[in-house]
């Protein structure tokens, strides 16, 4: 990897590097990925975006959004593994897109792993359609009020909820006795049953009507100090448990590295605003890691 220029950048300090392989010729290895993201050894990062022209990408499925999306986010988590959506990462993707050039429009539409999402910029503030989310198992959940338990370390098990936004989520809405900044996320949380393709698990504070804190332990990662589609699915769950509404599809999300916004959409979509920054370009002097 000696010689490649990336960029830094992060949303609510869910930090990512990014790479551009604008003629879809260098793609990244697991191990390459994992190098790049180590904060002692690489460069740092929750995750890794690879710029690559939709038409390139090597997935057939991400190819068929050529038509609609120019440019596809290749999302990696920072053990390597490829993921289906970063609500995070979009922002500062697009972000990326617009200071280069390559996309000139306030709204535009980026390709990923979990379909089309549009972007539309305002000011400082990305906007950005998640796209459709689902409650996993609804009739389940509506008969008991959850469909799973979770345990972070050193705690007890608490009710959750599972919520699919293109990548998978379980929510738990914190009890009064239980503090949100004392919680152990050192470890992933024990989810039973245990979900297929792991999930991200969002521990959630109510604050005030339409107005919650989150922290997050994410899949392959660990815990972040943000999560995009977290902040929405936490949102979601939480309306959900209250009873969806018109006087409540707006929520503000407060998580350890700022505040987002999420609107739930009419037609069961539902939108991710907040910053993006790009703050560092470089040239990376490390050799590949061995084979």
């Amino acid at each position: 990897m000696r010689g490649l220029h990336f960029t830094k950048g992060h949303g609510t300090e869910n930090d990512f590097v990014l790479v551009a392989d604008l003629d879809g010729t260098r793609d990244l290895t697991v191990e390459e990925v994992r190098l790049l993201a180590d904060r002692r050894a690489g460069l740092g990062g929750d995750g890794v975006i690879r710029v690559v022209p939709t038409a390139r990408a090597s997935e057939a499925l991400v190819r068929e959004q050529a038509g609609r999306a120019a440019w596809f986010m290749d999302y990696r988590n920072a053990d390597g593994s490829a993921a289906e959506m970063c609500g995070n990462g979009t922002r500062v993707f697009a972000a990326y897109l617009r200071r280069e050039g390559l996309e000139t429009a306030d709204e535009f539409a980026i390709a990923t792993r979990a379909g089309v999402k549009t972007v539309v910029v305002t000011g400082e503030q990305y906007a950005v359609d998640l796209g459709p989310w689902r409650v996993v198992d609804p009739a389940g959940a509506r008969e008991r009020g959850f469909d799973s338990t979770v345990r972070a370390r050193g705690g007890v098990e608490l009710p959750a909820l599972s919520l699919d936004l293109g990548n998978p989520h379980t929510v738990v809405i914190l009890p009064p006795g239980i503090d949100l900044d004392t919680l152990d996320l050192t470890e992933a949380p024990a989810v039973s049953p245990t979900p297929a393709h792991g999930t991200n698990v969002e521990f959630v504070r109510a604050i005030a009507q339409g107005h919650i804190a989150m922290r997050v332990h994410e899949r392959g990662v660990g815990e972040t100090r943000s999560c995009g589609t977290g902040a929405a699915a936490a949102a979601l769950a939480t309306r959900w448990w209250e009873g969806e509404s018109d006087d409540n599809r707006e929520w503000t999300v407060d998580v350890p590295g700022g505040r987002l916004s999420v609107r739930a959409l009419p037609d069961q979509h539902v939108e991710l605003a907040g910053p993006a920054v790009l703050v560092a370009d470089g040239t990376l002097e490390l050799p590949s890691p061995p084979s």
